[in-house]
């Protein structure tokens, strides 16, 4: 048999687990049968309007325990992850770029990469040892020294929590990352920043697999991109190269609904 796909998913469907109004709604699915195949080393892009199933479909491949999985499969590099918890994901390789980053007051950068780094090594990892790799990432990404004492996110501007996300990802090495609409909010300045702070993540890692969740194409404008799907109603309806991108841009959904 041949090397399995970097990640995989098959005929995926979620529902919301809800205690509330909608506990008892008649159709609780969102995801109703998501296929969807990484290789190492490409970018591939979701697109799809609000309420199409994005967001349910990033917190699923988080682990988020509000989405269940009643059908389906996730694998990553030949395991079935579908039931991993969140952490276990990330210790395997996984991350995840949220839309909201979350703050962490009292926690700092360093502090937080060093917990994370560690986990995801298996060893206890120094400050010292980490603040050397962090010096050499902030100065290639272009973000202010300082930074890294900084409690996570608190008072950062949208492109400051960009950056910092992309910065975790190149100190945590994963071989998966999944960009929850990375490019939500920024200027057409802090979007090029991110962009070609990606960029550098794949010069020094070229295998890395990379899925972004986004709106607008104007992203994908500053990178190559490898695949372009379509996500309406719970399902990847169109799948095509960065033509399609511009397609939904100047035409919109319709003819897909």
């Amino acid at each position: 048999m041949g090397t399995p796909p970097l990640f995989r998913i098959e005929d995926l469907h979620v529902e919301y687990v809800d205690t509330g109004e909608m506990a008892n709604a008649a159709d609780p699915a969102i995801l109703r049968g998501v296929d969807l195949e990484i290789e190492s080393g490409e970018i591939h892009v979701l697109m799809g309007p609000n309420g199409s199933g994005k967001s349910t479909f990033a917190n699923t491949l988080l682990g988020n325990p509000y989405y269940k999985v009643t059908k389906g499969k996730v694998w990553f590099k030949g395991d079935d992850i579908t039931d991993w918890p969140p952490d276990e994901r990330g210790k395997a390789g996984i991350f995840l770029g949220f839309q909201y980053p979350e703050e962490l007051s009292g926690v700092s950068v360093v502090q937080f990469l060093r917990q994370a780094l560690s986990a995801r090594r298996g060893t206890d990892l120094s400050v010292l040892e980490l603040r050397v790799s962090m010096m050499e990432w902030m100065e290639r990404l272009g973000i202010d020294p300082s930074f890294s004492d900084r409690y996570l996110n608190e008072g950062f501007s949208g492109g400051e929590k960009k950056r910092n996300e992309i910065l975790q990802m190149a100190i945590l090495e994963p071989e998966l990352a999944i960009l929850d609409e990375t490019d939500s909010g920024l200027d057409i300045d802090a979007l090029k920043t991110v962009a070609s702070g990606i960029t550098l993540v794949r010069q020094s890692r070229p295998d890395l697999g990379v899925l972004i969740i986004t709106h607008y194409r104007r992203i994908l404008d500053e990178m190559e991109v490898d695949r372009v799907h379509l996500m309406l109603n719970g399902k990847i309806v169109e799948s095509g190269s960065i033509e399609l991108a511009r397609k939904l841009e100047d035409e919109g959904y319709e003819q897909w609904r």
